[in-house]
């Protein structure tokens, strides 16, 4: 039988360290080993019941058919008004394209805009799916360094170290995956003294999180801070982490005209429109007032504060308190074990689920998320306190 040779793309991707250990835990799962899962990249609530029902009403009202590949009208018009009324920026609907989730919008963004060889900065820690789409897309990820001893706060002088002639995107993420750190006013305003210095380059700014923060923290979108640079900076958002709709699978990217226009093109020989009835559900989301978010917030600050609270009084761990998002990324004693060893070590040996940091670009880290009821986090952190008094 001849085999089907693959494809370079395909043998550049990297297989994903969360789903060989998500694997082998629902594998000790099925053996009947208790298994403590904080390894979740979504909430554990559901969606708010004005969306599920406007989802259901559109099924049945018919709402299924094929739609531009845009979006639909009046969601992409209600997404330009959200822009406008809670992040102060000016934006009309010919600005804004619905995609199948945020990373379908990062994957277009590149797709659209990176030429073979250009190089787009990657602050570290990052989200595990930056540097497989920068080079799917002919790209060269290029890291910067930070410390959790820092509070992983973005290095300027490094960032500037990492500028070339190639340089054409800084990927900015607040609140962060998988740290939970919120970038200050004044930090922003660095990234964009950086972006006016060098005016080729552009900013993705991915505020997939902005709504999970702890109550006394404010969200700041770049653009709102640098109306000068609007032409050059790309909003990468979606309903899935702040609304509870992960598996909708709806996102959107905010950009120049033209850039929205070749990647619609784009969306149109790949995925199409997205779900028609979901950007019904969509649509009734950014209805949704305030008290909705205060009240999952509360839950998440409680959450928070049992986690790195718990943490920091594990003999030898360091963690830096996360303010936004709904994980910790605390730092391990020392880099006698690897962070995969360890997540591997600890799921055989404690039942325990999470994340290597070296799938983040941080090794001597483990990501561990608060999604989960405060019983689970409080069974974890008394499973990772016997993971580390055994291991170091």
């Amino acid at each position: 039988m001849s085999q089907v040779n693959l494809s370079d793309r395909a043998l550049s991707i990297e297989p994903s360290l969360t789903l060989q250990i998500s694997a082998k835990a629902n594998q000790l799962s099925a053996e009947g080993v208790d298994i403590c899962n904080l390894s979740a990249g979504e909430p554990d609530f559901d969606a708010p019941k004005e969306v599920i029902e406007a989802t259901s009403k559109a099924i049945f009202d018919g709402f299924t058919k094929y739609g531009p590949a845009a979006g639909n009208l009046d969601l992409r018009k209600a997404i330009a008004n959200k822009l406008q009324i809670q992040n102060d920026l000016n934006y009309e609907f010919e600005n804004v394209m619905v995609t199948n989730g945020a990373k379908q919008a990062i994957y277009n963004l590149f797709q659209v805009l990176l030429n073979t060889g250009d190089e787009v900065i990657i602050p570290s820690p990052y989200w595990l799916s930056y540097p497989q789409m920068v080079r799917l897309a002919g790209g060269k990820p290029i890291f910067t360094n930070s410390s959790a001893e820092d509070g992983f706060k973005i290095n300027i002088e490094d960032l500037k170290s990492k500028i070339s002639s190639k340089t054409k995107f800084i990927i900015i993420n607040s609140p962060n995956n998988p740290t939970g750190r919120v970038m200050s006013k004044e930090e922003l305003l660095q990234i964009a003294d950086l972006a006016r210095e060098n005016p080729n380059i552009n900013i993705l700014s991915d505020e997939i999180y902005e709504l999970i923060l702890k109550k006394e923290f404010k969200h700041y979108s770049l653009s709102s801070l640098a109306n000068d640079l609007k032409n050059r900076i790309f909003i990468i958002n979606g309903f899935a982490k702040g609304w509870a709709m992960t598996g909708w699978r709806i996102g959107y990217l905010v950009g120049p005209k033209d850039v929205i226009k070749a990647s619609s093109a784009l969306q149109s020989q790949s995925t199409s429109n997205v779900c028609s009835f979901v950007q019904k559900g969509a649509l009734e989301a950014l209805k949704i007032n305030n008290e909705f978010f205060s009240m999952i917030n509360s839950h998440y600050d409680q959450r928070r504060r049992i986690l790195y609270e718990g943490l920091n009084n594990i003999n030898g761990i360091y963690i830096e308190e996360p303010n936004g998002a709904f994980y910790a990324f605390p730092k391990l004693p020392n880099s006698s074990i690897t962070s995969v060893d360890f997540c591997n070590k600890a799921l055989q040996d404690y039942g325990l689920v999470v994340v290597p940091g070296k799938a983040f670009g941080a090794d001597q880290c483990i990501r561990i998320s608060c999604a989960a009821s405060e019983i689970k986090i409080k069974d974890g952190l008394q499973r990772i306190e016997k993971a580390i008094s055994e291991y170091y």
